[in-house]
Formats: structure tokens, C-alpha cells, sequence
């Protein structure tokens, strides 16, 4: 069985999710500058762009690559502190 990479940041996020996000963040005139393809310069809507992001690989791959630039760093993992016991945090 083949498991998904433990630290793939797409694992869980739909489709829909990761375009309802960037319209919602950025709108469709951005996404269009970016990604630049009709579904999103020209009467967008959700239901349209996500059929041809399905059908359509490259514009998928450029917009999860623009959804993961866009994602917030996350935090440093916390290191213990100096002098305590190993196991212990």
C-alpha cells in the first residue's frame, strides 16, 4: 500500500478547497494574472475553473504550486530546553 509522504502539504486538501481558498484570499483577476487561462478571466466561477483544472494537469500543478508559495510558513519546531532530561520536554 502506498502512503502519501508524511510532510506533503497537499495531503487532505481538496480541489475545491485550495481554489475556494485563492479566490477568497486573492480573487479571480489575480489568479488570472497569474495562471492565466479563460476559466478565470472570463466569467469564473468555481464550478467551471474546477472542471477544467481536472481535465487540464498543467493549470492544476500551477495552481497548487501558487497554493503552497501563498501558505504561511509554519512555525520552528520547539527544541528542548538546555539541561533537561533526555525523553523529557
Amino acid at each position: 500500500m502506498n502512503r502519501p509522504h508524511p510532510n506533503d502539504p497537499l495531503h487532505g486538501v481538496t480541489l475545491e478547497t485550495i481554489l475556494a481558498t485563492m479566490v477568497e484570499e486573492h480573487g479571480w483577476e489575480w489568479l488570472g494574472e497569474r495562471i492565466v487561462v479563460r476559466c478565470f478571466l472570463f466569467e469564473p466561477s468555481l464550478k467551471s475553473s474546477l472542471k477544467f483544472l481536472r481535465k487540464t494537469p498543467w493549470a492544476r500543478t500551477k495552481l497548487e504550486e501558487l497554493y503552497l508559495q501563498t501558505l504561511p510558513e509554519p512555525p520552528a519546531a520547539l527544541e528542548p530546553p538546555t539541561g533537561a532530561p533526555e525523553g523529557i520536554v
